[in-house]
């Protein structure tokens, strides 16, 4: 059996996922297109040896319909026998598309394959694609649906996360992230986005809020208060699943909640022989990938299961792991994962992560596996953990080597 080598990544830098947005007049299959045609020109590679293209997008509609992936490699001027595939296991896309890339390597069935993802969340706003899981009353009642903030809160209820809590926790988010791009630690990764004429229209990321405090946060309102406590009443819901609850306490709000950008990834994964052909030498190995369920309406504690089960299945324990990653969709869900595990917090999420720089969905997981990579590298060390949420109760984690 074949193993799996990251030979490079990139991404987009994030713009804030509104109309007034540096990315918003670049359609998401010209944000896809520019990755795979940097992968392709980094490494100087044919791309008739490229067998498939496998990209997160979780509101895959309009834009972002019609497998925007294998329409990407033809308008990056791939080979023609270049396969393409869309995929979406919601916010864990990205992630999930860069271990389906390396599963066909290990399998055989590929020699380079390329995961990574897009989205435009300024174009084709987020819930576009609809579903049976929030719209159908008979499917959202069996699973006890609530949205996202609301069951982010009631992490921070359940287990005891304050409002100062998941405040403090953002402002080091922010402060990481300006530190982060203050010393060029993304520079590795970064491929400024250009227009039709070759113009750059965006190169830093362009959500993040290095002036955050804890007074400024303070000033924010609850965001998923009214939709909990009020109509439609999701709180009734989330405590018919957790009665053990009295009420919950609604502490996320937009300063302490990933924000809403546009952006796309790439990771360009092989096997040993494909990369001696051109002379490039490995980054990392993938030592293993899963996925797995959890309970649907608390959400987004899959993390914490998700790297247990991994974990377990390669012999490691949390010890073993240098870096961790972890989307920050909201602050409760890493401070429950650090908390359920007993990782310290230097060692997760060093650069800051979706609070400062936003989450483009099906984007993210391919992001932050290549800002964990540069990392390793920047400081010498050998192991990292890439974990994200996942709507509807899931987690998806990827443990990478250094070489």
């Amino acid at each position: 059996m074949a193993e799996a080598y990251i030979y490079d990544t990139v991404r987009t830098p994030r713009g804030k996922g509104r109309k007034d947005g540096k990315l918003h007049e670049i359609t998401p299959i010209q944000l896809a297109t520019q990755m795979l045609q940097a992968i392709r020109d980094r490494n100087q590679i044919d791309t008739a040896d490229v067998d498939d293209v496998v990209l997160g997008c979780v509101s895959p509609v309009a834009e972002q319909g019609a497998d925007i992936a294998r329409v990407a490699a033809l308008n990056a001027d791939y080979a023609e026998t270049t396969a393409g595939v869309q995929v979406n296991r919601f916010c864990a896309s990205g992630l999930e598309a860069v271990n389906m890339a390396a599963a066909k390597v290990i399998a055989g069935e590929a020699e380079f394959a390329i995961g990574g993802g897009v989205e435009s969340m300024s174009r084709i706003p987020m819930g576009s694609d609809g579903g049976a899981w929030p719209m159908d009353p008979a499917v959202a009642f069996k699973t006890y649906f609530v949205p996202q903030g609301v069951g982010a809160d009631l992490i921070a209820t359940k287990f005891g996360f304050s409002r100062d809590d998941v405040d403090a926790y953002a402002m080091e988010s922010q402060k990481r992230a300006a530190k982060a791009w203050e010393e060029k630690r993304f520079a590795k990764s970064i491929v400024p986005v250009k227009d039709v004429i070759g113009e750059v229209v965006l190169g830093h990321d362009e959500y993040m809020r290095p002036g955050t405090d804890m007074q400024s946060l303070a000033s924010l309102q609850p965001a998923f208060a009214a939709i909990g406590e009020q109509m439609p009443g999701f709180d009734a819901i989330a405590l018919m699943r957790y009665p053990e609850i009295e009420r919950i306490n609604h502490v996320h709000h937009a300063g302490n909640s990933s924000g809403i950008v546009d952006g796309a990834s790439a990771v360009l994964v092989g096997n040993k022989e494909i990369g001696a052909k051109y002379g490039l030498k490995p980054r990392a190995r993938i030592k293993g990938m899963a996925s797995i369920g959890s309970e649907p309406a608390i959400m987004l504690t899959g993390p914490a299961d998700v790297t247990t089960k991994l974990l377990k299945r390669l012999g490691m324990t949390v010890a073993d792991i240098d870096l961790f990653e972890l989307n920050e969709a909201f602050a409760s869900v890493v401070l429950r994962m650090m908390q359920a595990l007993d990782i310290p917090h230097e060692k997760m999420n060093v650069n800051g992560g979706a609070i400062a720089m936003g989450h483009p969905l099906g984007a993210t997981g391919g992001m932050i596996l290549g800002t964990v990579l540069d990392e390793l590298e920047r400081t010498g060390k050998q192991t990292a953990l890439v974990t994200l949420c996942v709507g509807a109760g899931m987690g998806t984690a990827t443990v990478i080597e250094r070489i």
